[in-house]
């Protein structure tokens, strides 16, 4: 009583899935690429990459910052936020820097910080080519 009975169940057709191997081919490949182009644009090359060299707590009140900034138009002007952090990597200083066009397409600077309490650490936030009016003015 292995087989079943035509007359009872009818008889069904045997379905031919050789395309499914090929269609979870197919969608893996393309998940793939998809995911390879997210990632790219997310952590590839960017316009403007900031790097953090080294840091320098001067006093209670001040930190000096070293840093560079690699742009791949290096006439653009850039403005960039720099800021200094305690132990605890609380915000105890900011400064904004304009970074102007220049020929190199790597730029080292330099900048000092006052802050409200003694830091422990000092970063480049992040920099951007929408430069504030009130960098560009003076």
């Amino acid at each position: 009583m292995s087989e079943r009975p035509a007359d009872r169940y009818g008889i069904q057709p045997r379905k031919n899935r050789r395309w499914l191997p090929w269609a979870l081919g197919a969608v893996v490949l393309v998940s793939g690429l998809v995911v390879a182009y997210l990632g790219f644009r997310t952590y590839g090359p960017q316009d403007i990459e900031p790097e953090r060299l080294g840091y320098t707590v001067v006093d209670d009140s001040t930190v000096t910052v070293d840093f560079k900034v690699t742009r791949k138009d290096p006439g653009t002007a850039v403005a960039c936020i720099v800021r200094a952090m305690d132990g605890d990597t609380d915000e105890v200083g900011r400064r904004e820097i304009l970074v102007p066009g220049s020929d190199a397409g790597t730029v080292r600077l330099q900048t000092t910080i006052k802050t409200a309490r003694r830091a422990g650490a000092g970063n480049v936030y992040g920099c951007t080519d929408h430069v504030p009016a009130y960098l560009r003015a003076g």
